[in-house]
């Protein structure tokens, strides 16, 4: 059987309906499979729905502090169903503009399950249709960009249910708002489902093995972050191994052990945020002999396989599990396929956290660079003394910064704060450009803005900050 296709991209997600774009752009005849909606997990029920549920919250939050700004409000609440249609409706409109841009970039579409098998220049791929029946295609090259799911661990009993034991999808569309959640996990997803919930005024307390919040952070942003979400009433439990986690009654019972004492913690509902599993069983990969790490398809600089003619991206080829890391590797490997003589892939990622506080990272941290025993200058400078913040109400959190002392890069970026999520770009174009302190401490930054923190931090670290 002929070639039908350049390139097929399994998967629709931030990664694969970018990559698919890229390669049309580039001349390639593309197809996409996707098994349930265009834009894949990210568009329909994670990145940008959770952020219309975090934004309701921030309004609602707001309310409590407008006689701060010399205002006033009657009768202030909110509508749970409401909260949770104008997210479901923000998801319904992203995915109709992924299949506006399917359209408009001659990309087929094929809804159905994909499967591979061995095949010539590429694996053929035989995709169980939506509709009944099956197809089989073939290409020069295929992308796997078939992403993860959330974890389970039916050992203790943390298994998504439908009912009190939730994963994302449940979190986002629930039936009625909760009174009480525990949230076992404290990285980026539970840490935002926690910050939503409790600012509508459930009960939160979060669980996490390690001995702080978000370990992925600095550990002065993690301090940082927990001091601030406690001020807003949401609860905390580290160091904990959950054991068991049963229902009963008209809730959940989340058994956890710590410093060799057991406790067991009740709630309405359990959310499970322990992170994810890639969508790698299933499809066909161990047959074809793929090189496998941990679930996750092992990929070189070019983001190929072992495997002549297929390629993974995003979520299912490993961390950092990002969709604005999948959509990087997508467009990296839709170019190599079409003969680009790219270098490999190698761009700094930024974390994001879009609860309130928010906090952003790139880079190493402090620790990491100690632990690596490198010299380094560290910088800081706190909200609270910068004009804009001040001016906003908006004064908790800082930025820091780590400089590799023998060669002035910046290697590392930490904030917490208002915003911080848009401000971190300006550190990844940094250290992607090799930025040495000379380089940043000679920008001029727009005044009055919260930017003006991340100047004042790489001064600070060189002993030349000016307002603190």
């Amino acid at each position: 059987m002929a070639a039908e296709f350049d390139l097929i991209v399994i998967g629709s997600g931030p990664g694969g309906y970018v990559a698919a774009i890229r390669a049309s752009q580039l001349g390639q005849k593309v197809a996409i499979v996707e098994r349930e909606s265009l834009g894949g997990i990210c568009l329909n029920w994670g990145c940008i729905p959770t952020k219309a549920l975090l934004k309701s919250a921030e309004k609602y939050e707001s309310l409590s502090h407008l006689k701060d700004y010399g205002l006033s409000a009657d009768k202030v609440g909110f509508d749970f169903d409401t909260i949770i249609q104008r997210s479901r409706g923000v998801a319904a409109t992203m995915n109709k503009g992924v299949t506006y841009l399917m359209k408009k970039n001659k990309i087929e579409v094929i809804e159905g399950t994909a499967k591979l098998e061995k095949g010539a220049a590429a694996p053929k791929v035989i995709v169980a249709l939506k509709a009944g029946g099956s197809r089989t295609v073939e290409a020069k090259a295929v992308m796997l960009a078939v992403g993860a799911r959330a974890k389970a661990i039916p050992q203790i009993g943390l298994e998504a249910d439908g009912d009190r034991i939730w994963a994302y999808r449940e979190a986002m569309a629930p039936k009625k708002m909760p009174a009480s959640i525990v949230v076992i996990g404290s990285g980026a997803i539970g840490v935002e489902f926690g910050s939503f919930y409790r600012a509508l005024g459930a009960e939160v307390t979060i669980v996490e093995a390690v001995d702080r919040i978000m370990p992925v952070e600095d550990e002065e942003v993690s301090k940082a972050a927990q001091k601030a979400f406690e001020k807003r009433g949401m609860k905390f439990r580290t160091g904990c191994k959950v054991t068991k986690v049963s229902k009963g009654g008209k809730g959940v019972q989340v058994a956890i052990e710590a410093g060799g004492k057991a406790e067991t913690l009740e709630a309405e509902v359990c959310i499970s945020a322990v992170g994810i599993t890639a969508n790698t069983d299933g499809i066909g990969l161990e047959a074809l002999g793929v090189n496998m790490d941990r679930g996750h398809i092992t990929i070189d600089g070019h983001c190929q396989t072992n495997v002549k003619g297929l390629y993974a991206i995003g979520d299912c080829a490993g961390a950092p599990w990002l969709a604005h890391k999948a959509s990087h590797e997508g467009i990296h490997a839709a170019e190599h396929i079409a003969g680009y003589k790219t270098p490999n892939v190698n761009s700094p990622i930024a974390g994001c956290t879009y609860a309130q506080p928010q906090v952003a990272s790139v880079g190493i941290t402090e620790q990491g660079a100690r632990e690596a025993k490198r010299e380094v200058k560290v910088g800081r400078f706190p909200f609270r003394v910068n004009g804009k913040a001040v001016a906003a109400g908006e004064v908790e959190g800082f930025v820091k910064v780590i400089f590799d002392a023998k060669t002035g890069a910046l290697i590392g970026a930490h904030m917490i704060g208002h915003e911080v999520t848009e401000m971190i770009q300006g550190y990844v174009t940094a250290i992607a450009m090799e930025a040495t302190e000379e380089d940043i401490h000679g920008i001029v930054y727009p005044h009055p803005t919260m930017s003006e923190a991340m100047h004042e931090a790489a001064l600070d670290a060189y002993g030349r900050v000016i307002h603190i």
